[in-house]
């Protein structure tokens, strides 16, 4: 049976001042989570606000230890990225 984990960052962007600043971070973030870690990347909430975001990446596999692998290194890349724009991170898993 094939794990599926969903990696949830949340953004606050003090820094953005319209939805065009918010949506520049948010798409370039997503573009590089996507070609770096091969992983399902989509703004899932907030996309109205322009100093708020909310992040979700998913990766499915046969073997739970190397999704848990790869989303750490989603988040570690994450924060690396966005410094203390990212204020949250949490990982939920369906099997």
């Amino acid at each position: 049976m094939p794990t599926v984990g969903v990696l949830t960052l949340e953004l606050h962007l003090d820094g953005a001042h319209s939805l065009k600043d918010k949506r520049h971070t948010v798409k370039s973030l997503k573009d590089r989570l996507r070609s770096k870690f091969n992983v399902a990347v989509a703004e899932i909430d907030y996309q109205d606000l322009w100093q708020r975001s909310l992040v979700a990446a998913v990766t499915v596999s046969s073997d739970h230890a190397h999704a848990e692998r790869l989303l750490q290194l989603v988040e570690r890349e994450a924060s690396a990225v966005l410094g203390g724009v990212l204020v949250g991170a949490n990982v939920e898993w369906l099997e």
